[in-house]
C-alpha cells in the first residue's frame, strides 16, 4: 500500500555507446605497449646484437658482477679470465654488459 512497484524500463543506449564501453580498454593497452612491451623487446634485440657480436679479447661483465676478458668463445659458452692463469666458464647469456677496452686496467 504504501511502497509503490517498480519497473524496470529499457535503457535507451546510443549506437556509439558499444565502442565507448571499449575505449578506456584499448587505452590502456596501447599505454601497456608504449610503456612496457615495446621498450622490452627493444632491450631484449640490443642484448641479443651484443652477445652475437662478442669477440675473443673483450671485457665484459656477467649477470653476477664479475669482471673479465674474453678467452675463448663457444655457441653455448663463453670463458672468462678474470685474474692471470685464472679462467671461468659461463653461458654466453650470462654476460650482462661489454666493457670498453682498458676498463680493466683502470679498476
Amino acid at each position: 500500500m504504501f511502497i509503490s512497484p517498480a519497473y524496470a524500463q529499457a535503457t535507451g543506449s546510443a549506437p556509439g555507446s558499444d565502442l565507448m564501453a571499449f575505449l578506456p580498454m584499448v587505452a590502456i593497452f596501447v599505454v601497456f605497449y608504449f610503456l612496457l612491451i615495446r621498450p622490452q623487446q627493444k632491450r631484449a634485440k640490443e642484448t641479443k646484437a651484443m652477445l652475437s657480436a662478442l669477440q675473443k679479447g673483450d671485457e665484459v661483465v656477467t649477470a653476477g658482477g664479475v669482471v673479465g676478458k674474453l678467452s675463448k668463445l663457444n655457441e653455448a659458452y663463453a670463458t672468462v679470465e678474470i685474474a692471470p692463469n685464472v679462467e671461468i666458464t659461463v653461458q654466453r647469456s650470462a654476460i650482462s654488459l661489454l666493457l670498453p677496452k682498458g676498463t680493466i686496467k683502470s679498476l
